[in-house]
């Protein structure tokens, strides 16, 4: 995430949350001043451009609330007075698993904000190998001086506007409502998609056209992002998480099941 402010000249804010940690270190607080007897506004780390939430499910429901408002309307209202946060505005985060001890269950209404949920696993042998070799052979691994900026943010502006225009066929949304109707509507799962599904799939897969130089989207490009956007919005019944079941077991009979357009 750091890297990517740094390729964009945009701001960045790391976050390490904590079970301690409150609302206000997030936001900012009030504080009054003894000169002008008024009170001023010290803004928190959330008003930056790119935010990285360390161990976001190690803090608890009041504090993962103080995102909400910040993540869905861009912007954040402390003691009565709402302030905009400046675009572009992206978070970042990581998270431990459930099972580790100190962490809490992310609320349902948290998780359906972020566009993706990205899973990590250990490297390969031979990719691990090639880590340890670069670590061993460059010097100055974490300079950042080194990462030159390629655009600005007005360009990320820009960019993400011609994204938008990419044209999706009807056929092409039907085939988005579909996939997350079938979540809505299965007995091995607890909760299915929210129309912020959709919507992020569609998103997403004009960005995956884009990428590849088309103004139009494809069903590959809709394939391509339905397992990061819909493992964290699904939730499975207990009976199927006893059986071993996973998110993307769901997702994958669910493509094979709806008729993908022609």
């Amino acid at each position: 995430a750091k890297i990517i402010a740094r390729t964009i000249s945009a701001d960045f804010s790391r976050i390490q949350f904590t079970p301690d940690l409150m609302p206000s270190d997030i936001l900012g607080t009030s504080v009054f001043n003894m000169k002008t007897s008024e009170f001023e506004f010290n803004r928190g780390p959330i008003f930056s451009n790119i935010i990285l939430i360390d161990e976001i499910n190690r803090a608890p429901a009041k504090t993962q609330s103080a995102l909400f408002e910040a993540m869905e309307e861009r912007q954040v209202t402390v003691d009565g007075a709402t302030y905009k946060l400046e675009s572009p505005f992206t978070v970042f985060a990581t998270q431990n698993p459930i099972e580790h001890e100190g962490t809490y269950k992310l609320p349902e209404a948290q998780l359906d904000r972020f566009l993706f949920k990205v899973e990590m696993d250990y490297p390969l042998p031979e990719e691990e190998i090639k880590i340890l070799l670069d670590l061993h052979s460059r010097k100055n691994i974490n300079d950042l001086n080194l990462i030159q900026p390629v655009f600005t943010k007005e360009t990320l502006k820009q960019l993400r506007e011609k994204v938008r225009t990419a044209h999706l066929d009807e056929k092409v949304a039907g085939y988005i409502t579909q996939i997350v109707n079938k979540t809505r509507n299965n007995s091995d799962l607890y909760l299915g998609g929210s129309p912020r599904a959709s919507i992020s799939i569609m998103i997403g897969a004009k960005a995956i056209a884009a990428i590849n130089g088309r103004d139009f989207v494809t069903p590959d490009d809709v394939k391509m992002v339905v397992y990061p956007t819909l493992r964290h919005r699904i939730l499975l019944t207990p009976e199927k998480e006893m059986e071993g079941k996973t998110p993307d077991d769901i997702i994958k009979t669910i493509l094979e099941r709806v008729e993908v357009p022609r």
